[in-house]
């Protein structure tokens, strides 16, 4: 039989300097999107990278093998819905702590409103109340979309019209999650004791969706929306 090689002139010689090639483009695409992320205060969205990267880059793939070399360091690479960003361990969170960082602590109100927020997105204002068994006043929300955490999404197709509302990428972002899905279920609540006491049988932890996507029955908020909200005055400005 003949050697496949006289059949296939120069593979053998241009493989590893191929190989090599490959290689160096890797490496300078990490060391682009390393920069891109470390240079931003916010997570950066992989489209983003894929601008400024060549054309076909596997932008998920770079990030993901080095989400893997910073799993164990002092900074992790994380991923927030289709964005990523440097953010200190979770272990060392203590070390970089300062005063004029520390987050103003968050009523018990607010708390309430924010995980039934994030468990029961989208939600209205009178399905958060109705799961409460209390009224919910203009101003816990306030807090809740100055901190960047909640947002409005749209609008329910039912009698009023009423606002839908729902968690941010910010939200995400503080609390480490990748994705809404990754908030944790019941066992994972009991072990961290915020489940104590005598939980009813019949009590269970929704899951919580979270897609962007407006549901069937909401529509997308206007800017005439915006305003009768107080979001944007009549001019169609950002109000202060």
């Amino acid at each position: 039989m003949a050697d496949p090689q006289h059949h296939l002139p120069g593979i053998a010689d241009n493989t590893e300097p191929q190989r090599e090639a490959d290689a160096r483009l890797e490496l300078e695409a990490e060391r682009i999107v390393e920069a891109l992320v470390f240079a931003s205060a916010q997570p950066v969205s992989e489209a983003y990278m894929a601008q400024r990267l060549p054309k076909g880059t596997d932008v998920n793939r770079i990030m993901q093998r080095l989400k893997g070399f910073y799993a164990g360091r002092g900074v992790n690479l994380l991923q927030v819905d289709d964005h990523w960003a440097f953010r200190t361990a979770a272990d060392l969170s203590f070390v970089v702590q300062t005063d004029e960082n520390e987050i103003k602590k968050l009523s018990r109100a607010a708390l309430e409103v924010l995980a039934i927020i994030a468990y029961h997105q989208p939600v209205t204002r009178a399905e958060i109340e109705d799961i409460r068994g209390v009224q919910t006043s203009r101003g816990t929300l306030d807090v809740l979309m100055e901190a960047g955490w909640v947002r409005f999404r749209g609008r329910r197709r039912t009698p009023g019209r009423p606002v839908t509302i729902g968690t941010t990428r910010d939200f995400l972002d503080h609390f480490g999650l990748e994705e809404i899905r990754d908030l944790p279920g019941m066992e994972e609540l009991k072990g961290a004791g915020l489940l104590a006491g005598r939980v009813p049988s019949n009590f269970q932890i929704p899951i919580p969706l979270g897609d962007d996507a407006l549901e069937d029955d909401e529509d997308p908020i206007t800017q005439l929306d915006l305003e009768e909200l107080g979001l944007l005055t009549p001019r169609g400005e950002e109000a202060e």
